[in-house]
């Protein structure tokens, strides 16, 4: 099964992916008045068959799970929330254990979080 998570934010989507069993964090992609087709696209492209969508606990939240229900109505797939609390902590402590320039971590972040997200997600600690 090839899953993609989603961590929604005002003006970025983080995305990764998880072919086979292995988690890929992707590009980030705008959140703008063509991410629902930029999603099918990349949803056609790696043949997804599950989405999980970070869900926060904060006023973020309901923004969330109002663009997951979205979602829900205008694509043919199972889409789940999963709890991503300090999953942007976690993508960043990641990014620098694997020392990499800061100066590039705006750029990727929001999809190493996805990352954490889908770990989540399919259980993989």
């Amino acid at each position: 099964m090839n899953c993609l998570a989603i961590d929604y934010g005002k003006k970025n989507i983080g995305l990764a992916i998880s072919i086979n069993g292995i988690i890929s964090p992707i590009n980030t992609i705008k959140n703008d008045s063509n991410l629902i087709e930029n999603l099918k696209t990349i949803i056609d492209q790696y043949k997804i068959d599950k989405l999980f969508v970070g869900i926060s606990q904060d006023r973020s939240g309901f923004n969330t799970k109002t663009f997951m229900e979205k979602l829900k109505n205008m694509l043919d797939l199972s889409v789940e929330g999963v709890e991503e609390t300090v999953s942007t902590i976690e993508a960043t402590q990641i990014f620098k254990q694997n020392k990499n320039n800061k100066k590039n971590l705006t750029g990727k972040i929001d999809s190493i979080s996805a990352a954490v997200i889908l770990n989540r997600a399919l259980g993989q600690y």
